[in-house]
């Protein structure tokens, strides 16, 4: 019942938060998600870590589509390549159940988390946030709209 409550919080806090903050939760998530597979490959749990490491991928993929490239230019370029970098990092994690190339990726949004966790306190980002119109579209996984 507590996960209950706890998962019904998270999607309160989700569906009222602003963009830039939205993108650190988001961030926040795959981190979570990524050091949860760390640990459950350090114990032998390979279907464990497979299932953490599709998540963290599933956020890393939206934080992907959802770049604007016509209005992003070089920052939206560079975090494309960054996103796309680190899809390759955790599909070799999986394949060699190594966690070397999760601590990669967990170094690579921790540093992107700072950054846009400083960003979005000052108001000039917060303005533009607001402008910018949402570039998240639904996507269709198995079927399911997630």
């Amino acid at each position: 019942m507590q996960h209950y409550g706890q998962n019904q919080y998270r999607k309160a806090q989700v569906a009222t938060v602003d963009r830039g903050r939205l993108i650190v939760l988001l961030y926040e998530g795959a981190i979570s998600f990524l050091t949860k597979a760390q640990a459950c490959l350090q114990e032998g749990d390979i279907p464990g870590a497979s299932n953490f490491i599709n998540r963290a991928q599933d956020i890393i993929d939206e934080l992907n589509a959802s770049l604007n490239m016509e209005q992003g230019g070089d920052i939206a370029s560079n975090l494309r390549r960054l996103y796309l970098f680190m899809g390759d990092q955790l599909v070799k994690a999986k394949i060699k159940a190594d966690v070397e190339p999760i601590k990669d990726v967990v170094r690579m949004l921790t540093t992107l988390n700072e950054a846009w966790r400083e960003a979005v306190t000052k108001p000039e980002a917060q303005e533009v946030l607001s402008r910018q119109p949402s570039q998240v579209k639904p996507q269709l996984r198995g079927g399911v709209r997630v």
